[in-house]
């Protein structure tokens, strides 16, 4: 049965990212550089605007289905661990901030591979990052839109392939016709939505419940180690967690879908105040939505999959038109990640392939019309790949991130700041982080207590730097071009 009173809000809410997306659009239209406004906003986002979309496109279905259905099972445990992501923007904007920047509008750089074959101008490197994006994207982008239609079904009454269709195509239209600006603009709107969801559901949880203190006596009762650090059975190991800080924390600035929002501020003034608004947003976020999975496993006992959890306590929670507008909350970060990792997608078969080695003299015609092909393209494989879903989506969105970690993190960091980086070592680098993370993954997930990401990124960067001294020195040219004079 359609639960109409949630899903007349929701398609509200809908309709208004439409109006956003139209609006982008004329402005993409009417923009001298395609690619430039296309992929990066024409490097014009204020502050509060880098803050939300930095924020909105980190935090996604981990954050608000998959990791509070984890916290259902693990208890405060997996808060603890879910809150090593506090520092995320800070960090990101601290480290890439003003150098990625600067680099990028002196080399005229639109994506994170643009950087890669200015930096170490090796072919396979550029093809390599292109290709690497691309596949680990997909798989990223398919957790998201099982997240967005599940939660869209328990929600709404519709079924799964209703919610998935609906959700699709929102996210399709609006990333194809308005870019990066489109994208930027409602990750706004979808950063404030989450965060007034976020205080809905948790302030509803506390106030049916009577207050935290009943909710963790009830916990207690079920299981008196959902109230430790470790989860039952140990499950979260302190290695575990040391692990879980690089993969989510640190490891972030990594995610080209993440740092390529360091290439677009206005200015310096706008990076500083997107790293306070951005710690403070993420903070509530993180904590709010964790625990109400926590406090779940007492209002809403007995289910069988903890992606379940979130949409099952708003409907215990929440009024109905309540529920409807919080629903935007969640279904706001799925989007808001998927929209990014779709324009991402597109921008290395676009400009990292297609204009780089088959096209280099495309006309700003032709690049509109097959930027907007392949993004719809790759929303449409990703969308055949959602109809049979996972039992729990947050591994395969973890599996997502680490893989774009080893491949992305020390050519990003190591190439703005360490002058003997070169080529060979980069290359090495990614191939033995991307091999290593597979391997791992495959037949030692938990290598001696700690998570795969910690010794691929350790090989990873012994071989850039072994690799790095043996072989030739970057060119003065290239020096020049990332650090001037």
């Amino acid at each position: 049965m359609i639960n109409w009173p949630v899903l007349i809000p929701t398609i509200c809410y809908l309709i208004l990212v439409y109006i956003i997306g139209y609006y982008c659009y004329r402005i993409v239209a009417k923009a001298p550089s395609f690619l430039e406004e296309y992929f990066v906003g024409g490097r014009q986002l204020g502050g509060f605007v880098l803050a939300m979309t930095l924020v909105a496109t980190f935090l996604s279905a981990g954050s608000f289905i998959g990791g509070p259905g984890t916290a259902y099972f693990y208890g405060y445990g997996w808060v603890l661990l879910a809150m090593t992501q506090l520092p995320t923007a800070y960090l990101t904007l601290a480290i890439l901030g003003k150098k990625f920047a600067i680099v990028a509008r002196k080399i005229k750089a639109v994506t994170i591979v643009d950087m890669f074959r200015a930096r170490y101008e090796n072919h396979a490197v550029t093809i390599l990052g292109a290709v690497s994006v691309i596949i680990f994207l997909i798989a990223a982008m398919t957790a998201q839109f099982i997240g967005g239609a599940t939660l869209f079904q328990a929600i709404t009454g519709l079924p799964y392939a209703y919610g998935l269709s609906l959700f699709a195509i929102t996210v399709f239209v609006y990333v194809a016709i308005a870019g990066f600006r489109g994208v930027a603009l409602t990750d706004t709107l979808q950063g404030i939505m989450m965060f007034i969801g976020t205080i809905a559901l948790f302030g509803g949880a506390v106030w049916l419940s009577g207050g935290v203190s009943n909710l963790t006596q009830g916990l207690c009762d079920i299981d008196p180690q959902l109230i430790t650090p470790f989860g039952p059975n140990h499950f979260i190991s302190i290695p575990w967690i040391c692990c879980f800080w690089i993969l989510v924390g640190v490891g972030i600035i990594g995610l080209p879908y993440v740092s390529i929002r360091c290439m677009a501020y206005k200015d310096t003034k706008a990076m500083h105040r997107a790293m306070i608004i951005g710690t403070i947003v993420v903070g509530w976020l993180l904590l709010g939505m964790h625990l109400s999975g926590a406090f779940a496993r007492v209002l809403v006992p007995g289910l069988a999959r903890g992606d379940l959890a979130i949409p099952e306590l708003t409907l215990r929670v929440l009024p109905p038109w309540f529920a409807g507008i919080f629903l935007a909350g969640p279904l706001a970060a799925i989007m808001s990640t998927v929209d990014s990792q779709l324009l991402l997608a597109s921008s290395a078969v676009v400009k990292d392939l297609y204009v780089n080695y088959f096209n280099p003299k495309a006309k700003e015609k032709l690049l509109r019309r097959v930027g907007m092909a392949v993004t719809l393209i790759l929303g449409i494989i990703v969308y055949a790949a959602a109809f049979k879903p996972p039992t729990l989506l947050i591994w395969i969105n973890l599996w997502a991130i680490g893989g774009l970690e080893a491949a992305f993190f020390f050519p990003t960091v190591l190439g703005l700041y360490w002058k003997r980086a070169n080529g060979s070592g980069a290359l090495a680098s990614m191939i033995v982080g991307i091999g290593g993370f597979i391997l791992m993954s495959k037949f030692w997930p938990r290598p001696m207590g700690f998570h795969q990401i910690l010794p691929t990124l350790i090989l990873a960067l012994i071989v850039f730097i072994v690799v790095s001294y043996i072989t030739p020195k970057p060119s003065t040219e290239i020096l020049k071009k990332f650090w001037g004079k």
